[in-house]
């Protein structure tokens, strides 16, 4: 099959994903804001196939047909704290109009995808497989009733493993991915290497039960805990289920940070990382990725890789002691300059592995995710690292 006749493939492909998505959500829910900071969920339903014209149409010299809707879709918000959106249902367009326009966007493209440009539709394919991610998230944090459950069994669970660390002896990380070498984000280039010294890192993620004892010690609870009648249970996807001993917590950077200090520990850093994950590449087969699972899995379900660390890749983003910043030669794409660059401001941290809900095509060792160290609401947990 010709590149861009695949490349069109994985984007019809990548749409049926994020069309199924949204068919979970209840009629009534699309004006729903189930994360204060985003936007309102009519905002997504919008904003994908605006992306994808906004990007495509110029390379084909396609005239707007609805350019407010090209600008109200265009970019999602990541306010800091405090400064949190105040709109209203009543300010966005009808679900109709909105499902209008996405049908005309993909009649208008999809007769002239073989001519985008490859890196365009590199872009737009993973640029929709991230939201489908993000979307998974704010639809975690919509109420159950506005949800439709799919027929899905969750996970087993048994008591948290006891804590063992992994020796990494010294060596150097290859970071970042070299041009020319396949599609890359603009902050994945360039590759370069970095000397590591010797360090100790957790075999597993720090779990649900080792989290509990902290909190028992004083510490908030996570986000991702409801208490009720004095017991603790797991804010699933479609449903609370007693908190699961063995499955991975899910942190803010602060929280993460805070217990590792209380453990007399440290995050790894985005290089101790790469040592620890990929230094003999990476298998991901069996592993809580690519949409496998709406919720954690136990940590050992998945054997230690040749570091002896399990789930580097998978059941949980893990953050890491890295702001995120621009490696030596960054260049902005010129077509989408603020991708990376608006957020090297020292506020957002990398996380690197990937969760039950990212794609395959996003578990490649030079990806890198970021947030804000306050951000409650993702996938992301973490490991301890002694240096």
């Amino acid at each position: 099959m010709p590149m861009n006749a695949e490349l069109a493939h994985a984007l019809r492909r990548a749409r049926a994903h994020t069309d199924g998505l949204f068919e979970l959500v209840r009629s009534g829910a699309l004006y729903a804001r189930p994360i204060p900071e985003r936007h309102r969920i009519i905002f997504y339903l919008g904003h994908l196939e605006a992306f994808d014209w906004n990007l495509m149409a110029r390379a084909l010299d396609l005239t707007a047909f609805h350019a407010s809707f090209d600008q109200l879709f265009s970019f999602g918000i990541d306010p800091a704290s405090g400064n949190l959106p105040t709109d209203q249902p009543a300010d966005w367009p009808q679900e109709r109009e909105v499902r209008d326009y996405n049908a005309r966007v993909r009649a208008e493209l999809d007769p002239a995808l073989a001519r985008v440009p490859e890196q365009l539709m590199h872009v737009a394919i993973e640029h929709r497989l991230m939201h489908a991610e993000t979307f998974a998230y704010m639809l975690h944090h919509l109420p159950f009733e506005q949800k439709v459950r799919p027929a899905v069994s969750g996970a087993p669970s048994g008591p948290a493993p006891e804590s063992r660390m992994a020796e990494i002896p010294a060596g150097a990380a290859t970071l970042g991915r070299k041009r020319n070498n396949g599609f890359g984000w603009d902050n994945e280039f360039d590759e370069h290497e970095a000397a590591v010294p010797a360090f100790a890192i957790g075999q597993h993620k720090v779990t649900n039960g080792q989290y509990l004892e902290f909190v028992k010690a004083g510490a908030a609870a996570p986000h991702f805990w409801v208490q009720r009648d004095g017991q603790w249970f797991y804010r699933g996807m479609f449903e609370d289920v007693p908190l699961p001993l063995d499955w991975p917590v899910y942190v803010s950077h602060d929280e993460a940070l805070a217990y590792t200090q209380w453990k007399g520990a440290a995050l790894p850093t985005e290089a101790q990382f790469h040592r620890a994950a990929y230094d003999g590449g990476i298998d991901v087969e069996g592993e809580n990725v690519d949409f496998r699972r709406w919720d954690p899995e136990p940590v050992t379900a998945s054997p230690p890789n040749r570091a002896g660390v399990a789930q580097m890749v998978g059941n949980g983003w893990e953050w890491t002691a890295t702001p995120f910043a621009p490696f030596e030669g960054f260049q902005p794409f010129a077509f989408y300059p603020g991708y990376s660059a608006n957020f090297f401001d020292g506020q957002h941290y990398v996380l690197k592995g990937g969760s039950p809900r990212t794609a395959r095509c996003l578990l490649r060792p030079s990806f890198r995710n970021w947030f804000r160290t306050a951000y409650p609401y993702i996938y992301a947990t973490f490991r301890l690292v002694e240096n």
